[in-house]
């Protein structure tokens, strides 16, 4: 099996990081190292040249007194020249070099009847050699010395072999402790991925639960606001799974609402209509009977597929405005509503307490509001029920309230009073009431108008407060 390694790009972060903080270390220590070195070699060198400039300024009086040098150390090289116009006689002495290395000192003797010389020179047999010519006397002695750089090579040599192994070990220690602290410092990181890869296992398909967020603390500050984010948008994630769902849950329940709905008259007017074909075709009196029964199932099926097109076009607001706004007296659609309540439902009296309010608004849609709650009022509360219906104005709003003096909506109906095709009773029969549209209807040409409408109900009263702005925004 031929093993194949896998790219930088796609190793862990960690490791990447570990290897990239390593690989800026082993820089860092090599120009450490090297400066080092290299001023320790400056330094050595410097010192060996000090030392010679010392010991030849030193053999002045050995040179005037007996012409020969003693006083050098004893692994040293020295050979005193006699200046002799331009010649140079070498002087017997005790630490002379070999004879087959004379000629580099012969050499930098000459250099030195000019300047100082330094050289470095390697010795055969002897090694390596720090070679210094100078006149000690003017014009009479010079001296070359040779000073053996095996010491000073040495010291470079086991410099150089601990600083190897010193930076060795740190960058080891470095790349190992590093791995081991961007890894504790990446565990966040690591818990989030974990936390994403959890999600996937949920089934999100027809729930709206994803109770799941990233615990734990530390990291540092970058960490904290990745992981506050983080959090953030799973709770923004699960919201929005939870309104989808809720929002489906409707839709089905709306669907099945719908269809009962339109079927119920749907099956009367077949019903009807198989009465008028087969029983009632020589009977004129039943005939006009059937005739009304089948109008009026006609009439409501009607009045549900315009309240169920009505609430279609506002939802889709944005791309068909079904609001026709214009300057209008609210008082004036209150008082219209208000007759024809008293004319269709005289068995509630009716409170009309309306003051002037001029805004901008769709005085068809506000009428079809008020129906509706008078409406609803009349059919959801006993002959007898009074109702009161009052317009005022209140900073820069056009509030209505209709009110009733009635049995009262149940509170655990109340947060559902608005939804399509809900009634209080639950019941889908016709006796007390229509479609369960007609609030839905209201609350959603209130909103649709930028208004708001707030229910208040206990046994004996129940008011529904409209707030609408009275200048279009």
């Amino acid at each position: 099996m031929k093993f194949r390694l896998k790219p930088v790009r796609d190793w862990r972060l960690g490791t990447r990081l570990a290897l990239g903080l390593g690989a800026l270390a082993l820089t860092v220590f090599v120009i450490v190292g090297w400066v080092m070195v290299t001023s320790m070699k400056d330094f050595l060198d410097r010192r060996l040249d000090d030392q010679m400039i010392i010991s030849q300024q030193g053999s002045v009086k050995e040179l005037e007194y007996s012409g020969k040098i003693t006083k050098i150390p004893p692994d040293w090289f020295a050979v005193v020249y006699r200046i002799d116009g331009d010649q140079l006689t070498p002087v017997p002495g005790d630490q002379l070099p070999p004879e087959n290395e004379r000629g580099d000192f012969d050499s930098l003797a000459r250099q030195a009847l000019t300047a100082d010389k330094f050289e470095t020179e390697y010795l055969r047999d002897e090694g390596k050699f720090r070679l210094r010519a100078c006149q000690v006397i003017k014009d009479e002695w010079i001296v070359v010395s040779a000073a053996p750089m095996h010491d000073r090579d040495g010291t470079i040599s086991q410099l150089i072999t601990v600083g190897v192994i010193a930076f060795l070990a740190a960058l080891v220690a470095l790349v190992v402790g590093g791995q081991a602290l961007i890894r504790k410092g990446m565990q966040p990181l690591s818990d989030m991925a974990d936390t994403a890869h959890d999600i996937s296992s949920h089934d999100l398909t027809d729930s709206g639960d994803l109770a799941v967020r990233v615990d734990g603390r530390g990291g540092g500050v970058e960490v904290e606001e990745l992981r506050e984010a983080f959090n953030k948008m799973l709770a923004h994630i699960d919201s929005s799974l939870a309104a989808r769902t809720a929002a489906e849950q409707r839709l089905r329940r709306f669907i099945a609402d719908a269809s009962h709905e339109l079927r119920t008259p749907l099956t009367s007017l077949r019903g009807y209509a198989d009465l008028f074909k087969y029983a009632a075709a020589n009977e004129p009196g039943e005939r006009e009977k059937h005739l009304e029964k089948l109008r009026s199932e006609a009439s409501r099926m009607s009045v549900l597929l315009d309240d169920l097109l009505l609430l279609a076009r506002l939802d889709s607001a944005e791309s068909e405005p079904p609001l026709r706004p214009e300057e209008m007296d609210l008082s004036v659609v209150a008082e219209a509503a208000a007759d024809a309540f008293h004319a269709a439902r005289t068995t509630h009296p009716l409170v009309l307490d309306a003051d002037t309010v001029r805004m901008t608004a769709d005085p068809t849609r506000l009428r079809q509001v008020l129906d509706n709650l008078l409406t609803n009022a009349a059919v959801h509360t006993p002959a007898g029920t009074a109702v009161t219906v009052k317009v005022t104005a209140e900073n820069g709003w056009a509030v209505i309230r209709v009110s009733d003096t009635g049995p009262g909506i149940p509170e655990a109906d109340q947060a559902r009073i608005f939804d399509r095709f809900y009634r209080v009773d639950d019941s889908r029969t016709r006796q007390r009431g229509g479609s369960g549209l007609g609030l839905a209807v209201v609350q959603s040409l209130v909103e649709a108008h930028g208004g708001t409408i707030e229910l208040a109900s206990r046994p004996g009263s129940t008011v529904f407060t409209i707030r609408l702005p009275r200048h279009a925004g």
